[in-house]
C-alpha cells in the first residue's frame, strides 16, 4: 500500500463532472425547447433530467466513499470544502439580490407602462399576515431545530440528530406544500408585469432552494442513521445545513 506523505486529495480520475455537465447542458436545452413548444421538447427534458440525476447521485456516491470509507477528507480537505460552501453561498446571495433589486427598483419608480402605480393596476397582492407570515415562522422553526441537529452531533448524541433534522424536514415539507397552496390561490401568473415576473422568480428559486435542502437533509439523517458521522468528521451534515 501507497502511503503519501502530505494530507491532500489527489482527486482520481472520474468521468462524472464531464457527464454531469453535459447532462445539465441537456437539461437546459431541454427546458428552453419545452418552453418554446418544440416537438419532443418534453420528452428530451425528461431524459435529460433523469440523466442528469442519475449522475449527480453517482458522483456524490463517490465522494461520500472517498470522505467516509477511504479518509480522504482530512481537516485541510474540509477546510478547501468549508471554502467553497462560503463561496457558494456568497453566490446564492448575489442571485437572489438581483430579483430584490429588480423589484425594489420597479416599486420605488413605477413607470407608465404599469400605470404608474405599485403593485400594477390589476394586482391584487397576498397578504404578508396569511400564509407568507406562517411560511416565514415555518422557517425560523426548522433553522432552530437543524441548529439543534448541528449541536447535538458536535457532542455526539446521534438520537438528538436524528430527531432535530426529522423535525427539520418535516417543517421544510409543511413549507413547500404552503407555498403550492399560495401559487395556487394567487390571482396573477408569472407573466403579469414586472411584479409577477419579479414575485414568482424570487420566491420560485427560494422554494426550489427548500425542496433542494430538503433532499440534501434527508440524505443526511439516512447517513446519520447508517454512523458515518462522528463529532469531529461531519462536513456533509454541516454543507446540507448551510
Amino acid at each position: 500500500i501507497m502511503s503519501q506523505k502530505h494530507p491532500f486529495h489527489l482527486v482520481d480520475p472520474s468521468p462524472w463532472p464531464l457527464v454531469a455537465a453535459t447532462a445539465a447542458f441537456s437539461t437546459t436545452s431541454g427546458a428552453v425547447l419545452y418552453m418554446h413548444g418544440y416537438s419532443g421538447g418534453g420528452s428530451f427534458l425528461a431524459f435529460s433530467f433523469v440523466f442528469l440525476v442519475s449522475s449527480m447521485f453517482i458522483w456524490w456516491r463517490d465522494i461520500i466513499r472517498e470522505g467516509t470509507l477511504e479518509g480522504q477528507h482530512t481537516s485541510i480537505v474540509q477546510l478547501g470544502l468549508r471554502f467553497g460552501v462560503i463561496l457558494f453561498i456568497v453566490s446564492e446571495v448575489i442571485f437572489f439580490l438581483a430579483f430584490f433589486w429588480a423589484f425594489f427598483w420597479a416599486s420605488l419608480a413605477p413607470v407608465p407602462e404599469i400605470g404608474s402605480v405599485w403593485p400594477p393596476q390589476g394586482i391584487e397582492v397576498l397578504s404578508a399576515w396569511e400564509v407568507p407570515f406562517l411560511n416565514t415562522l415555518i422557517l425560523l422553526s426548522s433553522g432552530a431545530s437543524v441548529t439543534w441537529a448541528h449541536h447535538a452531533i458536535i457532542v455526539g448524541d446521534r438520537t438528538q440528530t436524528i430527531n432535530g433534522l426529522l423535525l427539520t424536514i418535516a417543517l421544510a415539507i409543511l413549507f413547500t406544500t404552503l407555498q403550492g397552496f399560495e401559487y395556487l390561490n394567487a390571482n396573477f401568473t408569472i407573466a403579469d408585469s414586472i411584479y409577477g415576473s419579479t414575485f414568482y422568480m424570487a420566491t420560485g428559486f427560494h422554494g426550489f432552494h427548500v425542496f433542494i435542502g430538503t433532499c440534501a437533509l434527508s440524505v443526511m439523517l439516512l447517513r446519520v442513521i447508517l454512523h458515518h458521522f462522528t463529532k469531529q468528521h461531519h462536513f456533509g451534515l454541516e454543507a446540507a445545513i448551510f
